[in-house]
């Protein structure tokens, strides 16, 4: 799961700020359709930074634009360039960083041609392997600021409405409208968290970039309390390193008119917050496991919000119960060999004909090879005392196949949705360790 999606920073040296007028639809149209990519709740989205082609995250949780990696053949351009500190959660000292004005973002029409950005050059920062795709920066509130702009989970299409476009009419027939504040360009609503029997009307950051349901940062005082039953656990990566806390759920939460029980929250230690300089009032964050479970209008020239449940939104809030964190770690080729009959059907094997012993020759003379490029998986982290690390598993191992399916056949998402897909599943992974093939059997558990 990327509980390292949480990104909250602070500029550590101030300069002039640049005007930017901020985004808008061009070529007299009235809206924009924006297709994206939906990964663990996350929202990538195609843009074109300077003529390049990228794919950055959308975050509510984020300010300004960050950029911290481009492809290996790009030719970026960045213009007006200058040095920065960074600081934010995590538990180390400000990161280096540079900023960057004047430069053009363009999203199917929609236009910023006066953008600032900030980059970071700390590869740790990089969350690419953990959502299986290129990701090449972080694009926040000036995406927001001037428009009114819809994100469709279900549908993952986010549609970007000039003003007094008609969708405003039909708003109030069909969807809950609720007060944004936004506070430091950053979006927040008040919501009511029960727990223990506390219930209290709390301030919280709506955080597209955060995968999870909801953190409860009680950094000066316990504002929620916690469960009894809890996971000491790593919770993420910040801009300042790793994040750590407990994990616990809380009874309930309200958002979008609707009560989710038995969320599944995070509470972040205080050496990880000692940095964040939380806004006035703040109790928590929801983030995409609760986002995700809507299709929501974001207006913040008239700081509101409006909201409306899909399918999934009484879906259960499922844990991790491997107790293992998957990374993409890259790619690789394998040699494949594969015959198309003349019904039609395309058969692949990994290995040669003659493996199999007698083939039929008419099959045999069909064969032919071919070179795929395709993912490698490994285990980036195993949480003490799992399933998994009982199981005999170790941070680096080379994931094979799962449940006799081969990992190159997979996706980041896929692994992550079959290990939250039920107690008591048998999990068969097949792994590489020092060039040793070897085979580990264990059973979900649910911890939380």
């Amino acid at each position: 799961m990327l509980k390292r999606l949480l990104f909250i920073f602070a500029f550590l040296i101030a300069f002039t700020n640049y005007a930017q007028s901020g985004f808008e639809i061009k070529k007299n149209r009235n809206k924009v359709v924006i297709p994206f990519k939906l990964i663990n709740n996350l929202v990538f989205i195609p843009i074109k930074l300077n003529g390049e082609e990228l794919t950055f995250l959308l975050d509510t949780g984020v300010e300004e634009t960050i950029l911290f990696s481009v492809n290996d053949n790009s030719e970026l351009t960045l213009n007006n360039v200058e040095v920065i500190k960074l600081k934010g959660l995590g538990n180390s000292d400000a990161i280096n960083g540079y900023k960057s004005s004047k430069n053009e973002i363009n999203i199917k029409q929609f236009v910023d041609s006066n953008h600032s950005l900030y980059i970071v050059l700390d590869q740790e920062f990089n969350f690419s392997s953990q959502v299986g795709i290129p990701v090449n920066g972080i694009l926040g509130y000036h995406f927001f600021k001037n428009n009114l702009v819809k994100i469709d989970y279900s549908k993952r299409k986010i549609y970007v409405y000039k003003k007094g476009h008609k969708v405003y009419r039909q708003l109030l027939n069909t969807y809950k409208k609720d007060s944004l504040i936004i506070d430091f360009n950053k979006p927040y609503v008040f919501e009511t968290i029960t727990n223990k029997g506390v219930k209290k009307y709390s301030k919280l950051l709506i955080d597209s970039g955060n995968s999870e349901s909801v953190w409860v940062f009680n950094k000066d005082k316990v504002l929620i309390p916690m469960s009894d039953h809890y996971l000491e656990d790593f919770l993420g990566r910040g801009f300042n390193g790793d994040v750590f806390g407990k994990r616990s759920r809380i009874e309930q939460i309200e958002f979008g008119g609707h009560q989710f029980k038995e969320v599944i929250t995070n509470f972040p230690d205080s050496i990880s917050t000692k940095s964040v300089n939380l806004v006035d009032h703040r109790v928590g964050s929801i983030g995409g496991e609760i986002l995700s479970r809507f299709t929501l209008f974001f207006d913040y020239p008239n700081n509101v919000m409006y909201t409306k449940p899909n399918a999934t939104v009484d879906d259960p809030f499922n844990f991790n119960m491997s107790g293992i964190e998957v990374e993409h770690t890259g790619l690789q080729w394998i040699k494949e060999e594969y015959s198309s009959a003349k019904d039609g059907i395309t058969i692949y094997t990994n290995t040669r004909a003659s493996d199999y012993g007698t083939i039929n020759e008419n099959y045999q003379n069909s064969l032919k090879t071919r070179f795929s490029l395709v993912p490698v998986f490994k285990i980036l982290s195993v949480r003490p005392n799992s399933e998994a690390e009982i199981a005999g598993l170790k941070r680096g191992d080379k994931i094979i196949s799962i449940n006799n399916k081969n990992a190159d056949r997979l996706s980041i998402q896929k692994i992550h949705e079959l290990l939250k897909s039920g107690e008591g599943r048998t999990i068969q992974m097949k792994v590489e360790r020092n060039g040793i093939e070897m085979k580990i059997k264990f059973q979900l558990k649910k911890v939380l």
